[in-house]
């Protein structure tokens, strides 16, 4: 009777080294075969495998600082964020850069897929059609090693300006979020 339980045990652990082995040795091939792409695992992420969700904690009135979150998930391959996103306010006929948050390190993320990173972008809010203000209705970004830029519609007020093209605000580097 002992030797049916030894048995089943033996054949389990030899089907699970074998899953395992399996497992790794496709892995590494995967990977090395698309290695210049931004489906690959280590490549670029593609804005376009990118779902966003924008949360904010707005400026309540002018003076006011603000922060909006914006959260990456990865719906394709293995890909990395590497750097700051660029992100740009657009008003009507005009746009400014926002500069990187100088307090902020860059670090080199590996987003699995349906893996999450986010940034977050903190303003000023400025008084509602002063000209000290930018009536932004648009934000661009852009990812490091992207082509494409994502958007999304800005509705938390005027957003100071520090001079004439130069809005009081900043973009943190992107932060691993989730698991």
């Amino acid at each position: 009777m002992r030797a049916v339980p030894l048995t089943v045990t033996a054949l389990a652990a030899a089907l699970l080294l074998t899953a395992c082995g399996g497992g790794d040795d496709s892995g590494s091939g995967d990977e090395s075969k698309g290695a210049g792409t931004t489906a690959s695992a280590g490549g670029p992420c593609a804005a376009a495998d990118l779902g966003q969700e924008v949360a904010a904690n707005a400026a309540p009135s002018a003076g006011d600082s603000g922060n909006v979150t914006v959260t990456l998930t990865n719906k394709g391959a293995e890909c990395t964020l590497d750097g700051f996103p660029t992100v740009e306010l657009a008003a009507d006929g005009t746009s400014a850069k926002v500069a990187e948050d100088e307090a902020a390190e860059a670090q080199k993320l590996t987003l699995a897929a349906q893996g999450t990173a986010t940034f977050t972008i903190t303003y000023v809010r400025a008084a509602e059609g002063g000209d000290k203000g930018l009536a932004v209705k648009t934000v661009k970004f852009g990812l490091p090693g992207a082509s494409a830029d994502q958007s999304f519609p800005w509705s938390y007020g005027d957003v100071s300006l520090k001079s004439e093209k130069v809005p009081d605000a900043t973009v943190s580097a992107f932060q691993s979020a989730g698991d």
